[in-house]
């Protein structure tokens, strides 16, 4: 018997888990966005827990649909974005997850996603929380992609500024898990 999945197909882009250890493929423009979010072990856990949990992406206005309420490996997620017929969905697949160490920094935590066939980009995107030696904290977020077609393709300019919008959208869900706003 197979198991029906939520998103079909298989991952669509070349260095797959290169935002873990390496250089984007030839080709894929990359983006790194880093913010501090505050200080201590308490703070840096509890966006852990929010970032694997998927409560990064609600927080910053998608719609998420997931095969696992955790990220793990494998699992198949799709966020959304938009109204009704201008909803656009984004189907990925978890590529690499770091779970947070016991004890103290320095460490990072948190996880990669890779486009699917019907996602407007092809690319990977991560998402990790770090903590320094001086207990800071910070977000993370590297991607590298390229538009899947012509359609997106022509909308450079637009798709560029959505790419923009929805980084600074997670950031500040990063502040509200950092904050333990509900």
């Amino acid at each position: 018997m197979t198991e029906k999945r939520l998103a079909r197909g298989e991952l669509n882009y070349p260095g797959i888990g290169s935002t873990e250890h390496g250089e984007p493929p030839e080709g894929y423009p990359c983006l790194v966005s880093q913010a501090y979010l505050g200080d201590g072990l308490a703070l840096y856990r509890r966006v852990a827990q929010g970032m694997l949990t998927w409560e990064l992406q609600r927080r910053s206005g998608l719609r998420v649909r997931t095969e696992s309420d955790v990220v793990v490996p494998g699992a198949r997620v799709v966020s959304g974005f938009g109204v009704g017929p201008f909803r656009i969905n984004a189907p990925c697949e978890v590529v690499w997850v770091h779970h947070p160490l016991p004890g103290g920094g320095p460490q990072r935590a948190g996880f990669a996603y890779g486009t699917l066939p019907g996602h407007p980009e092809r690319g990977e995107e991560a998402f990790e929380v770090e903590i320094d030696v001086q207990d800071r904290v910070f977000l993370k977020i590297t991607a590298f992609s390229r538009h899947s077609n012509w359609f997106y393709s022509a909308g450079g300019a637009l798709a560029r500024r959505a790419q923009s919008l929805i980084t600074s959208r997670y950031i500040e869900g990063a502040r509200q898990l950092a904050t333990g706003e509900s």
